[in-house]
């Protein structure tokens, strides 16, 4: 009976955990850190979606029940297995058993957390055919951002005042003045390299976290499900103004994407149909009778002089 109400006591107390997990994890807000909030930030890609999946229905049950089992052995050392409960100690010294059982279990632990995090490796690196290409570039203490798919050179994101973020209604410190754009349900591919020193472009909302280094470039890459505004920052010890480097991603439709690409094609762009115009009207005129060429008088031929400056080799 005492091991029934145990057990109903257990249930009862992960219910009303996970209650308490679901209202605080729908109070979150999108995009950006939630004051007081437990837990990851609520996911805005299928990456992030898989990752709170492993962390919150494989880690944290596992580390719980582990944290637990030993609280319960030190309660027992304790209050059973002092100098005053227990006068008398032990003499053995060893237990096959248990020496096989504490070795092996954690053992298969590890290969069951091994599984499932290979799989989610394997995801992150499967990459499927990006639909746009996004160079990014750390610097000391900005961002750098290229699209070469669609022509566009870099242009970089800094971090906003306190003034100019409270009057653009973004956080402070995450806010910046050029976000990096994106259209919603993409697969964007990332190229990520450093400039001057290692940095981290990281994004919570997506699951992403990849480091910046100096003559190497790294790839990941992330699919928003939603359109939304979303912020992080780098995550390295980059130097003193390392906070002063957030990333703002802006993802949008793809009819607005498609024309904040237009807006940031350089002035002479839309000029280059004109050429291509000009040449269809004249494919298209009849061809007009070529006039006729003038005859000249073939010059003749030179005399080489023999006595020419040698060759020096």
């Amino acid at each position: 009976m005492r091991g029934l109400r145990g057990a109903i006591a257990k249930v009862g107390l992960a219910a009303m955990g996970a209650m308490i997990s679901i209202q605080a994890h729908a109070a979150d807000l999108m995009g950006q850190p939630t004051p007081g909030a437990i837990g990851l930030q609520p996911a805005a890609s299928p990456m992030k979606v898989h990752a709170i999946w492993f962390h919150d229905l494989l880690l944290l049950p596992i580390i719980t029940a582990i944290t637990l089992f030993v609280l319960v052995l030190l309660l027992i050392i304790v209050f059973r297995f002092n100098a005053k409960a227990n006068p008398v100690p032990a003499k053995f010294a060893h237990n096959t058993a248990l020496e096989i059982a504490w070795t092996g279990i954690p053992v298969l632990i590890l290969l069951v957390i091994a599984v499932f995090s290979f799989q989610f490796l394997f995801d992150y690196h499967r990459m499927p055919k990006p639909d746009l290409t996004v160079k990014v570039v750390g610097y000391q203490w900005y961002w750098g951002y290229t699209y070469p798919d669609q022509k566009i050179d870099e242009y970089t994101s800094n971090v906003l005042s306190a003034d100019a973020a409270k009057a653009a209604g973004k956080p402070y410190l995450l806010g910046t003045d050029n976000p990096l754009v994106v259209p919603v349900h993409k697969n964007v591919r990332v190229l990520v390299t450093g400039a001057d020193v290692i940095h981290d472009w990281a994004m919570p909302a997506f699951g992403l976290k990849t480091d910046a280094v100096p003559g190497r470039t790294n790839e990941t890459w992330f699919n928003a499900d939603r359109v939304g505004t979303f912020y992080g920052e780098c995550d390295q010890l980059c130097g003193v103004n390392h906070d002063q480097m957030p990333i703002e991603i802006k993802v949008v439709s793809q009819a607005d994407f498609n024309a904040w690409v237009a807006s940031k094609a350089p002035a002479g762009a839309p000029a280059s149909s004109a050429p291509a115009a000009t040449s269809a009207a004249a494919a298209a005129a009849p061809a007009a009778s070529p006039p006729p060429v003038a005859k000249t008088a073939t010059p003749a031929p030179q005399k080489v002089a023999m006595n020419a400056a040698p060759i020096l080799r």
